[in-house]
């Protein structure tokens, strides 16, 4: 077997492997004489069958095998002798397109080699952390979000107001037929919450109980439901109760409503959560302070597979996110053209990638089967009624199983790093941490 190099440009490489027509023999026959005892054939006791009649039998099918183990062991020797690694899926294609039993095989090997990237030095890196702590008034703001939550409401005998809560039986028509999803029975429907269509909520005012009251509105043009958008419709409403809302009092019942043992127990409880998001959001700006850092840092060749298709996959994202009226999974328009935006988010993705992925591999960082399983439970609550099934499609797919490790990997070597490198921290108002976030989200 011969291995020639053809190319080496940057990170380009070519190779010619030549596999003789001897080798691809003595493969063949190592083949039968593994499977020799084996076989069972007429006339012949088990394992008795002669290499002739084997090789004549079998000889044609085992040589494709014969011919792919020889090229994939030429292949892996190459990368553990010259330490390549590439950065997508080799392109292997045979050159002798004429090939007959005899010949040799020429195969043309042709990847893109990930570089080779020197750590850098991380000892003049400084970050600051915003450290925020939960006060007494975002408590408070808190305490009175969840007190609208568990609003009561008492009955009325007044026509209802904006901020009242009807309760009602109603049946929608189109042009005098009713329609799918458009009726129901004792619904409660708080007048101004915005929870149906624009101009229903605010035809309910001044209706008291007992009453019937038509209520019409056109569907928007943009209405999920296609065969409702944009057109006008009659909801016929019957008005069964009119209820005021009960002052909320902020105590220890209503925080017994959200499973606390008192109100300054529910108080502990939102403040260790409130300051549990501020740390996650200080986490983000700091861990973006070190991307900044290390991507001015470092200077490598990048291989230009990997940035296109990064390119293609941000240009794809940008496209979706920038057009209205597109559903967000429909994926049946044509190819979106690259630009020179995508084109530099991918190059500071791919590199930063790349990075993060070198020095995770020399710090032997790795995710453990823990941190995996919570990763699982956690997507797979976003299926109620389906976790089973969830799991089953995660444990056969391993391209979404490499989903799910890749942000908790990089998430571990960003640790890695920022234990190694000067962080102070600095205390902050929230308004401060919240200015700081919307910065950060613009700029993505």
């Amino acid at each position: 077997m011969q291995v020639t190099e053809t190319l080496n440009e940057g990170l380009k490489r070519g190779y010619t492997i030549t596999v003789t027509a001897a080798e691809l023999a003595a493969k063949v026959d190592e083949k039968l004489l593994e499977a020799q005892p084996e076989i069972e054939m007429k006339g012949f006791r088990k394992g008795k069958v002669p290499m002739a009649l084997l090789k004549k039998q079998f000889g044609p099918r085992l040589l494709g095998e014969a011919m792919q183990d020889a090229v994939d062991g030429a292949m892996n020797t190459h990368f553990e002798q010259s330490g390549d690694r590439p950065a997508l899926q080799p392109e292997i294609k045979m050159t002798n397109d004429d090939w007959k039993e005899g010949d040799d095989v020429v195969v043309a090997l042709q990847y893109e080699a990930l570089p080779v990237i020197e750590a850098p030095d991380f000892s003049d890196i400084t970050l600051e952390k915003m450290v925020v702590k939960a006060d007494d008034a975002a408590v408070q703001e808190a305490l009175e979000n969840l007190a609208k939550n568990a609003q009561q409401f008492d009955d009325k005998d007044g026509a209802a107001e904006n901020g009242d809560q009807v309760t009602m039986d109603f049946l929608g028509k189109i042009d005098g037929e009713a329609f799918d999803g458009g009726a129901a029975e004792d619904f409660p429907l708080v007048i101004g919450s915005g929870q149906f269509i624009p101009g229903f909520e605010e035809q309910l005012v001044g209706v008291k109980a007992g009453e019937s009251k038509d209520v019409t509105v056109s569907f928007p043009e943009e209405y999920g439901a296609k065969h409702l958008a944009g057109k006008e419709a009659v909801f016929e409403c019957t008005i069964k109760l009119v209820k005021a809302p009960a002052e909320a009092k902020i105590d220890d019942d209503m925080a017994k409503q959200f499973g606390a043992e008192s109100l300054e127990a529910l108080k502990a409880q939102i403040s260790e959560r409130l300051e549990a998001e501020y740390a996650q959001a200080s986490r983000a700006i700091l861990k973006r302070g070190l991307l900044d850092a290390l991507d001015g840092k470092v200077s490598f060749d990048l291989p230009p597979s990997l940035v296109e298709a990064e390119s293609k996959q941000i240009a794809h994202q940008l496209w979706h996110d920038t057009q209205e009226n597109v559903d967000q999974h429909d994926h049946s328009h044509g190819d979106i053209e690259t630009t020179e935006e995508s084109d530099k988010l991918a190059v500071r993705r791919v590199k930063l990638g790349l990075l993060l992925a070198d020095i995770g591999q020399k710090a032997e960082v790795t995710v453990t089967d823990q941190e995996m399983t919570q990763a699982v439970i956690a997507q797979a609550r976003q299926y109620p009624g389906q976790e089973r099934a969830f799991f089953e499609f995660i444990q056969k797919n391993q391209q979404m199983q490499q989903q799910l490790r890749a942000p908790i990997f990089e998430d571990k070597v960003v640790d890695h790093i920022i234990a190694q490198i000067s962080v102070t921290e600095k205390s902050v108002s929230k308004e401060d941490l919240q200015k700081a976030i919307e910065a950060l989200e613009t700029e993505a």
